[in-house]
């Protein structure tokens, strides 16, 4: 564990103060960080919505490449592995993929129904995305028909999207090695969100984005694209949510957060003023996003799926979007920012319960890595809700760094 000087050294602060609206954020003394992977290449995991910790916490998952600040070409290829803490921080490689992105990498995670030995993650197989399912201890695999988005908490299910049309109206988000379909089309109508079974790999087309575009339209839909982004399901499974977005071209985008069963049936729009960004569930019936409403503005508030009346949390110290996620008791949620005027990226935990909000860290994004190849924290948990992982790139290269806060959410 690092000590304060050489966290201040490594991280290159001054110190630890931050505006955060009308009452001031707690400030203890910086949470010391480590690097769990090391240069001349660069690491990272990818979104925030995933533990990268395999059940038994020896085992992080992370990928390699050779650049940082640049798109990739197509069809370039990734490596995936994973770092053994408990072996000097090893990094054991896995597989190469031509599937990733920045923002999300290749979906790379630890399997529901076998987390301490099953990985799956996005490849390309003649000509068409599908996802791979690997043993990292026998090095066995077998092959999915479609590619996979997010996956049910038991790893029994997945939902996934349009990788090659999300990659060319959302940049750093999809993957641009296999030619789009339906380019031509704004609503295509064989083009969606599928549904897959794991174990079969069977799967079906249950929410077209012909019938989003279809549902409630507006003035704004006119001669739009659309597309859809961002699944999650909730905590049993019972449910996904996802963003439906569009957009002119070279316009900007407006969103509206649905859910629905995972055979696309009982579909409800939920959030429809425009603007929804990052989001988790609390519980089943629950979601936190930030969002814009037509009382209150921008704010996270927490929806109920089934209609009540959305709720703000944190007005007065969260006064900015971030990736936000729960602990997996669900009494803290983990935060950060985009970067201030500094470029200083800011980590952060918040009670909902208490309105206490502790900052752990702030971490510098250089100016070469923007746009879709910027480098956002995405801070995950691991499976015990005590320490913390996340991507920066304020060193020399952009790695994987760990953060514990036991003190802080035990305390």
């Amino acid at each position: 564990m690092l000590t304060r000087r050489d966290f201040l050294s490594s991280a290159g602060l001054s110190g630890l103060t931050l505006a955060c609206g009308t009452r001031a954020a707690e400030t203890p003394n910086p949470v010391p960080f480590r690097a769990a992977t090391k240069g001349p290449k660069h690491h990272f995991f990818g979104y925030y919505d995933k533990c990268p910790w395999d059940k038994t916490g020896r085992y992080l998952l992370a990928m390699e490449i050779d650049f940082c600040d640049r798109q990739p070409k197509e069809g370039e290829e990734l490596t995936i592995g994973m770092v053994d803490l408990k072996d000097k921080d090893k990094y054991i490689v896995l597989d190469q993929t031509k599937a990733w992105c920045w923002q999300q990498g290749t979906m790379l995670q630890w399997l529901g129904s076998a987390p301490d030995r099953e990985v799956i993650y996005n490849s390309v197989r003649e000509k068409q995305y599908v996802a791979t399912i690997r043993d990292v201890h026998t090095g066995k695999t077998r092959t999915l028909p479609k590619p996979i988005y997010a996956l049910s908490n038991d790893g029994k299910q997945a939902v996934t999207l349009p990788f090659d049309r999300l990659n060319r109206l959302r940049p750093g988000y999809g993957y641009g090695t296999l030619p789009e379909q339906f380019a031509d089309n704004p609503a295509p109508e064989k083009y969606g969100i599928f549904w897959m079974d794991v174990a079969t790999g069977k799967n079906e087309l249950v929410v077209p984005i012909a019938k989003l575009a279809a549902n409630k339209p507006d003035e704004r839909f006119r001669g739009a694209l659309h597309w859809v982004n961002h699944l999650q399901f909730n905590p049993s499974g019972t449910r996904f949510l996802f963003l439906h977005r569009w957009k002119l071209l070279e316009k900007s985008w407006w969103t509206r957060l649905y859910t629905c069963k995972p055979d696309g049936s009982d579909l409800q729009l939920v959030i429809d003023d425009g603007m929804v960004s990052h989001f988790d569930w609390r519980d089943d019936d629950t979601i936190l996003a930030w969002a814009r409403t037509k009382a209150h503005g921008d704010h996270f508030y927490h929806f109920d799926v089934k209609g009540a009346e959305p709720k703000i949390v944190g007005a007065d110290v969260l006064p900015r979007d971030g990736h936000c996620s729960y602990s997996p008791d669900r009494k803290w949620i983990l935060n950060d920012t985009y970067p201030d005027a500094k470029r200083m990226q800011w980590l952060m935990l918040f009670n909902p319960k208490t309105g206490r909000r502790i900052d752990l860290n702030q971490f510098h994004l250089p100016p070469k890595l923007t746009g879709p190849f910027r480098c956002d924290l995405h801070p995950r948990w691991n499976r015990d809700g005590t320490q913390v992982c996340i991507d920066s790139g304020h060193g020399d290269t952009r790695q994987v760094y760990l953060l514990d806060v036991t003190e802080h959410v035990k305390g």
